[in-house]
């Protein structure tokens, strides 16, 4: 596991729209783009073995590409190559971080920049808890919400996941817009970032009922 001491200065950035990572949740990626796979090579020759994953912010048609002032950095835990020299990767959550300054290219095709770690001590470590989640609750709008939605899931694993795999899992697994699963990855606890999930789930029901809360 990796330590506060073990974190870079500097991470090669992976802009994505839509693509949620979170602490300690796991993100699955297919690589096949040649600026990608240039930079998952010296990914993997790296101690850290860090990605940072960030989503690009809207901005108008011809505009430079911005990207968001927050992401989260996911170690490089799981790879498989195909035969057509594609990969396949795992990244697990580590940290969130915010955007310093990006570095010059250097000849490398991918983006680079300056990070700070500070106000992101507590991803490092152990699980966060939930101690105001009213699982039943909880539990009785995300059946809704799915029904709504068309999603299936196994309801048996959710009932027993612990808080921040319950919260995190669907925060990543939700099919929500960027900019909504940017205020999920910025939310400071577990607990905001389970309200942030109720407002949106709320919402899209209410949507999906003529603005109406679907019972």
């Amino acid at each position: 596991m990796l330590t506060a001491m073990d974190l870079p200065d500097t991470i090669a950035l992976f802009p994505l729209p839509g693509a949620l990572l979170l602490p300690r949740a796991k993100l699955p990626l297919h690589i096949f783009e040649p600026r990608y796979l240039a930079m998952l090579e010296d990914c993997m020759a790296t101690k850290s073995r860090l990605i940072g994953m960030i989503q690009p912010r809207p901005t108008p048609s011809g505009a430079a590409e911005r990207l968001h002032a927050i992401g989260c950095a996911g170690r490089l835990t799981a790879l498989s190559e195909t035969e057509d020299g594609r990969y396949m990767i795992t990244l697990t959550g580590v940290s969130r971080f915010r955007m310093g300054a990006e570095l010059p290219s250097e000849g490398l095709p991918y983006r680079r920049a300056q990070i700070s770690w500070t106000g992101f001590e507590r991803d490092i470590g152990l699980a966060e808890a939930d101690p105001a989640l009213d699982r039943e609750g909880f539990l009785d709008l995300l059946h809704r919400y799915f029904e709504a939605t068309q999603l299936s899931t196994e309801w048996g694993s959710l009932k027993d996941a612990e808080d921040e795999l319950l919260i995190n899992a669907l925060s990543m697994l939700c099919p929500f817009q960027p900019e909504e699963r940017q205020a999920l990855l910025e939310a400071p606890s577990l607990a905001l970032r389970r309200e942030t999930l109720v407002t949106l789930m709320e919402f899209a029901l209410r949507e999906g009922d003529g603005g109406e809360m679907m019972q």
